[in-house]
């Protein structure tokens, strides 16, 4: 949201799209420094107590299910707030289903390929929020890496359902397109998460424990 309305304040072009995507960050940081469940953010440690203990995959999975499905809710209760009534501007409206209709026309391989890096991104800002200890220090490095994330357009499920049931809602994407960039996102989010991240950070902490 905070970007269709920075697009619709200043225009499109080379350093007006870069100060929209600037605000991109703002709701990772809402919702990991306000300690809300992130679908992507489960890519990290839960995986992490899996490949420690087998018998935490039951309830990974349903952790997974849980969070993936409300997230996906809220999503939703946001394109509807968003589409169906006065809460927005038109003209915010209309970018907001550019971003969405931009995201969900894309080719099957750049979303998957291009999520498999948003995913990375995403876990890699769960496990250096972890190691840091003061706020100012999360919060830069929340910003740097979800800048990265919005600037490269790479896809990720849960932000990006946002923007794209905006344009199903607007009649801009059909469902069954959605869905297919749902599938895509979220295998490839898993993907750079769990390869990326969580199986090369367990690698090492588990090389320093044997040291």
């Amino acid at each position: 949201m905070s970007v269709a309305i920075i697009r619709a304040t200043v225009g499109h072009g080379g350093w007006q799209d870069l100060l929209a995507m600037s605000f991109y960050p703002i709701g990772f940081i809402a919702v990991i420094i306000g300690r809300a469940q992130l679908f992507t953010e489960n890519t990290l440690f839960p995986i992490l107590l899996v490949l420690d203990e087998r018998r935490h995959v039951a309830g990974t999975l349903r952790l997974w299910t849980v969070v993936f499905a409300a997230n996906i809710a809220g999503a939703l209760a946001f394109a509807l707030l968003a589409t169906r009534t006065h809460a927005l501007r038109g003209e915010f409206i209309n970018e907001l289903g550019m971003l969405g209709i931009q995201a969900g026309q894309r080719a099957s391989a750049e979303i998957f390929w291009s999520a498999i890096i948003g995913g990375w991104l995403i876990a890699l800002v769960a496990w250096l929020v972890s190691a840091s200890h003061w706020t100012i220090g999360q919060l830069a490095v929340i910003w740097l890496l979800t800048f990265i994330v919005g600037a490269g357009h790479f896809a990720h499920c849960i932000a990006g359902s946002g923007e794209v049931l905006s344009a199903v809602m607007l009649g801009k994407l059909s469902g069954w397109q959605y869905l297919r960039w749902l599938a895509l996102a979220t295998l490839g989010n898993v993907v750079g998460g769990i390869f990326f991240v969580s199986i090369l950070n367990y690698g090492q902490v588990r090389a320093g424990q044997q040291e």
